[in-house]
């Protein structure tokens, strides 16, 4: 009896064009900064980002979650 499980499919270790040193580090690209919250907050629960013309506001909440809006 057949079933769909009677076919096995192998994956390359590493996606087409991705080179055997595939971390960000090993191809010489620094990682993207990580800046604390409270390093954009400064204390208020409530600060306004400009990017590309347009302005975001970006919350904390009271449960300490981060909420990103336009």
């Amino acid at each position: 009896m057949s079933s769909d499980y009677d076919t096995v499919t192998v994956l390359p270790a590493d996606p087409p064009g991705r080179d055997a040193g595939g971390s960000p580090a090993a191809r010489g690209i620094r990682p993207a900064p990580v800046i604390p919250s409270e390093e954009l907050l400064r204390g208020r629960r409530l600060v306004e980002i400009s990017h590309n013309g347009e302005v975001y506001r970006l919350q904390a909440t009271r449960l300490g979650k981060l909420i990103l809006t336009k």
